[in-house]
Formats: C-alpha cells, sequence, structure tokens
C-alpha cells in the first residue's frame, strides 16, 4: 500500500468516524474514571462501614469478568427492555446500541485501574499533613487542592492512562452493547475485524497503524504531565 492508498483508507467517511467515537469515548470514559475512581478509592481507604469488603471486591469484578460476559450483561441492562434502560426509556434516553452505551462500557472496564492506582498512595498518605493545613486555617478544599491532590496527582494520572489505554483497544465488553452502525456506534477495533473478515489486510493494517499513532501520542502527553507533575511537586517540597 502506497501513501496515497493509506491515505484514502485512514480518511474514509466510515473510518474518521470509528476513531472520532472510539478515542472520543475513550477520553471521556477515563475522564469520568478519573474522577469516580478516586472518590471510590478515598471511601475505601478513609471511612468503614457495613460492606466494605464486598464494595472492595466488586472494584475488581471487570478484570475477572470475561469481557464478552460483560458486554452481554451490561446490553441486557441498558436495552429498552431492561432493568435499567425500560427506567431511562420514558425519557427518551437510549443506553444501549448508542454511543453512550459505548462509554457505559468503557467506563465500567476501566474503573479498576484508577482505584487500585490511587489506593496505595491514599493509604500511605499521611492524616498529620491535613491536620496540619486545617490548624493553619485551611479548608477542606484548600486542603485537597494543595495537600492531597500534589500527592495523589502521579497516581492518578497513571490510573487515567491506564483507562484510557484499555479503552481505546477494547472489544468484547463494547461489540455488543454498541449495535455497530456505520457511521453511528461502530468502533475502529470493530471496524478492523471486518476488514480482516474480508481480506482487506491492508485496509486493516492502516487503521491499526492510526490507532498506534494516536494513541502514543496521547499516552506521551500524559506521561510528560505527569512528570511535569512530579517535578512541580518536588520543587514544592
Amino acid at each position: 500500500m502506497g501513501w496515497p492508498a493509506f491515505w484514502e483508507a485512514v480518511t474514509a467517511p466510515r473510518v474518521v468516524a470509528s476513531l472520532r467515537l472510539t478515542f472520543g469515548a475513550s477520553l471521556i470514559a477515563a475522564s469520568i474514571n478519573a474522577v469516580f475512581g478516586l472518590l471510590v478509592a478515598w471511601v475505601l481507604v478513609r471511612y468503614d462501614f457495613f460492606g466494605k469488603k464486598l464494595v472492595d471486591a466488586l472494584v475488581d469484578l471487570p478484570f475477572a469478568l470475561p469481557t464478552a460476559v460483560a458486554g452481554i450483561a451490561l446490553t441486557a441492562l441498558y436495552a429498552g427492555n431492561g432493568l435499567i434502560g425500560g427506567l431511562l426509556e420514558p425519557y427518551g434516553i437510549k443506553v444501549a446500541f448508542t454511543p453512550v452505551g459505548i462509554t457505559v462500557a468503557l467506563t465500567f472496564i476501566g474503573l479498576p485501574f484508577v482505584v487500585r492506582t490511587v489506593q496505595p498512595v491514599l493509604e500511605d498518605l499521611e492524616l498529620e499533613l491535613e491536620e496540619a493545613a486545617a490548624c493553619l486555617g485551611a479548608s477542606r478544599l484548600q486542603t485537597f487542592q494543595r495537600v492531597i491532590l500534589p500527592a495523589i496527582g502521579p497516581a492518578l494520572l497513571t490510573g487515567f492512562a491506564l483507562a484510557l489505554a484499555r479503552a481505546i483497544g477494547e472489544y468484547g465488553s463494547v461489540v455488543f452493547i454498541a449495535g455497530n452502525m456505520p457511521m453511528i456506534s461502530e468502533i475502529a477495533p470493530l471496524l478492523i475485524i471486518t476488514k480482516l473478515e474480508q481480506y482487506d489486510y491492508a485496509g486493516a493494517t492502516a487503521i491499526a497503524v492510526v490507532m498506534l499513532i494516536i494513541s502514543f501520542v496521547l499516552l506521551f502527553a500524559i506521561n510528560a504531565l505527569q512528570w511535569w507533575s512530579r517535578r512541580r511537586s518536588g520543587k514544592g517540597d
């Protein structure tokens, strides 16, 4: 495949739409996981409550559950006649077989990466630092911004990067809930599989190369931000 054929293959409207959906949904899902993963890790570390061990075990469920099973279960839950989808349907909210469903699936499989990355850092964080900040008149928000966030920032960025990397290449848990409608809910990994089944190996490789390049650029930017955050934190200390 020469350069003109490569460019034609990767700029086809169907390919562009699938790449935009894949990376867009992955970034949204990783961002959601960064927020709620931090909240889950905070609750597990700082609070004791009934069922804590159960919640802690459920965090790892996406690791133990086969991705295809997760996809089928999420589809059953969020379909129009499902337990959750049935509650949303009267309000005109459709999750299954839409880009929203893809984001839900990617959020589900990426949450453990953030929780398990941030959790040990929170456990090692000394409470005396927060108490000292409070004694100096800092509010809870100021304590979080100036004491807690700099300490957990690199770990949070690492969890975000891991969740993003997992989401970009995810296939099994997404293929069922996506609906796989071209130009609407078709992800790039599925399009690669489709081209392989059609013996279009060059086209599949071209899409994979673009995904590889974009993924590398994103992860490089995240690592650079993480390095800058650690350097800034070191200067502050």
